[in-house]
C-alpha cells in the first residue's frame, strides 16, 4: 500500500516521540518518524506516513502513548504561521 509522509497536530497533552506506533482507521499504519511538543505552538506535533488516501490535511489518526491510543490531525507544515511582512 503506498504511503506519504505527513504533518500532525494533536490536542492532547501529552506528545509524540520517534517510533510510536500510528493507527489510520483504527489498523496498524506505521510510526511516529519525528514528534516533539512545539515551542512556538505549545502543541504536540509529529511527522509519519500514512496511506496515501488519509493523507489529506483534515484527515484524523491516532498515535499511541503510553499504551493510550491519542487522536491527531493532519497539518500541512511547516507547523507555524509566516508572519506577514507590510
Amino acid at each position: 500500500m503506498p504511503k506519504k509522509l505527513v504533518g500532525f497536530t494533536s490536542g492532547e497533552r501529552a506528545f509524540p516521540r520517534h517510533g510510536y506506533p500510528v493507527f489510520y482507521e483504527n489498523a496498524p499504519s506505521g510510526v511516529v518518524t519525528s514528534g516533539t511538543l512545539s515551542p512556538s505552538l505549545g502543541t504536540p506535533i509529529g511527522m509519519c506516513y500514512l496511506p496515501t488516501q488519509g493523507a489529506r490535511e483534515g484527515s484524523t489518526l491516532e498515535v499511541e502513548i503510553r499504551g493510550k491510543r491519542v487522536p491527531a490531525t493532519v497539518v500541512k507544515p511547516p507547523f507555524y504561521k509566516k508572519a506577514s511582512h507590510r
